[in-house]
């Protein structure tokens, strides 16, 4: 008998064609994510289980998957899962690194050069029809050549924003625990300051650090206060990273000049307002959204599948899990 995988939501065609010579598959191609009570079912009768972002995998549902071998998120993230119950029960949880982070970045410049030069408020001026000719201070916005990039949390990610500031003449800045190695940090161009001197200094901030105890709400009512009036937060990280409310009030009160979201503190719901403010740009959470990265992302999670299905370690299990540590989003 086949080993059953069931596979919470939407799942690109190349990974099920790979999947079904080997597995009993259990699909939801709908727009439509599982009940708790659903997933409660799925993991009961699952060999692996493959989930997404908006799945909260919590212990109970974990407790319920007597034959379960593996959790395997489609996507970078993971603070989803109770990590640490399922490695109390020994079930492998799995993530997808180092397949979406050039991806992520290109939007990251999307967004940070549409904040600056207004592109969506402009574009839906001209769609309106109310475009009626050239004027000298017509969605007047800012420069990005030259200025300074703040990079918060730089890794995969986070490095590769700051290679596509080379090319835009950019002073780098960077923050995170620990610097990195000369090299890299001489072939970036970048500094390694505090991160009170990052926001201070910076034109334009971008976020990538993991959800950990130490980053939830690492920029909020004090941090804006640092930053420039001029500067503008760009966040592709995790929701609860950034306080919504206070980059809220910085916006409204002209603290800082614009943000641009693709992530948000209580996703998918937006904090009342945010929708109001022509300088926020709002994406519905797609760092990651190219055919070929989605790609790339499913036949990881179906190579972590088949790695467990053959009792093999999968290939991209979350940091911390094999070490028996607590374990937290990296």
């Amino acid at each position: 008998m086949k080993p059953v995988v069931s596979i919470t939501n939407r799942f690109p065609e190349i990974a099920l064609e790979k999947l079904k010579s080997r597995c009993q598959l259990q699909t939801n191609q709908t727009d439509m994510p599982p009940s708790s009570e659903t997933l409660s079912q799925l993991a009961e009768g699952s060999d692996a289980l493959v989930t997404f972002l908006s799945d909260k995998i919590d212990s109970d549902i974990i407790d319920k998957g007597k034959n379960l071998k593996l959790i395997a998120n489609y996507g970078a993230g993971f603070n989803n899962i109770d990590v640490n119950h399922s490695a109390s029960k020994n079930i492998w949880v799995t993530n997808t690194p180092g397949v979406l982070h050039e991806t992520t970045a290109d939007l990251t410049w999307a967004m940070l050069l549409g904040t600056a030069r207004r592109i969506v408020p402009s574009e839906r001026f001209t769609r309106d029809n109310k475009f009626k000719g050239w004027k000298s201070d017509l969605f007047l916005g800012t420069d990005v050549y030259g200025k300074t990039l703040g990079v918060v949390g730089c890794g995969e990610i986070g490095r590769a924003v700051a290679r596509r500031a080379l090319g835009f003449n950019m002073r780098v800045l960077y923050h995170q625990r620990n610097p990195l190695p000369s090299a890299t940090e001489r072939s970036l161009r970048a500094e390694y300051v505090g991160l009170d001197q990052l926001l201070r200094e910076s034109d334009f901030i971008t976020l990538h650090v993991p959800l950990t105890e130490e980053t939830r709400y690492l920029i909020g009512e004090k941090e804006f206060g640092i930053m420039k009036n001029s500067a503008y937060l760009i966040h592709t990280a995790r929701g609860k990273v950034v306080d919504d409310k206070a980059l809220l009030t910085a916006l409204k009160s002209g603290q800082i000049a614009g943000a641009a979201l693709d992530v948000y503190e209580d996703e998918p719901a937006l904090t009342e307002g945010m929708t109001e403010l022509e300088n926020l740009m709002l994406l519905p959470h797609i760092g990651s959204a190219s055919v070929e990265t989605r790609n790339k992302m499913a036949l990881l999670v179906v190579d972590n599948v088949l790695d467990a299905l053959d009792n093999k370690k999968p290939r991209s299990l979350v940091p911390g899990w094999t070490r028996g540590e607590s374990v937290t989003e990296a």
